[in-house]
């Protein structure tokens, strides 16, 4: 594996220029890419933090499934924890990890739903057995027994037989739309380099500013 020190920063990363609106996705979308080709398991990993009802922390890993200038795509059955969550509260943080980089990025921001459109496209371009079990579970609800979830993976596997699988009205997608994105690279003695992007509103330009280790 190679020594993720010998990876050139890019100098606009590292400058004292203001940044530009598109820095900070045009940074990840370069480290994305990077940990896509050495990251052994699930590159798009991240966690997911969100607040419940009773205004406590909750967090959990999901799979980042797009992203541009908008935001940060991921999708769920809406009936789920998170779900209900993103719905009642729309704040949430993400958080990457690339061990092999040993590199992570921080991300914070409002939620907001996708479009029927996004959703539809993303679902019919999965496995059919994951659609089938999009149906199938009822997330983060009690499970009686694994055998009741084999019944309703059984039971719509036969009711969609024939042609595609429909979209579950309650199985869609969030976008974390980001006012804060902060870039850590592991350096030696622990004198890391943490680079913080924010902005006021999504509309707003991006300021940047070098943060200690």
């Amino acid at each position: 594996m190679s020594d993720t020190r010998a990876i050139e920063h890019p100098i606009w990363l590292m400058n004292g220029d203001s940044a530009p609106s598109t820095e900070p996705f045009r940074l990840f979308a370069e480290w994305f890419a990077q940990a896509k080709q050495v990251e052994p398991t699930d590159p798009d990993a991240m966690a997911l933090a969100t607040v419940d009802a009773d205004g406590l922390p909750n967090c959990r890993m999901v799979l980042l499934k797009d992203f541009d200038e908008r935001g940060f795509v991921f999708y769920t059955n809406l009936d789920s924890a998170k779900g209900k969550e993103l719905r009642a509260t729309p704040l949430a943080a993400l958080v990457f990890h690339w061990k092999s980089l040993q590199r992570q990025v921080r991300l914070r921001g409002q939620v907001e739903p996708v479009t029927s459109e996004e959703a539809d496209a993303y679902f019919a371009s999965r496995a059919r057995l994951s659609q089938i079990g999009a149906w199938a579970s009822k997330q983060s609800a009690a499970l009686e027994s694994r055998f009741a979830l084999e019944q309703a993976c059984a039971r719509y596997a036969a009711k969609f037989a024939l042609g595609s699988v429909p979209r579950p009205e309650n199985w869609s997608g969030f976008r974390l739309v980001p006012t804060v994105i902060e870039f850590w690279q592991d350096q030696p003695f622990r004198l890391h380099h943490r680079v913080e992007y924010r902005r006021a509103s999504p509309r707003a330009a991006w300021t940047k500013t070098r943060l200690y280790p």
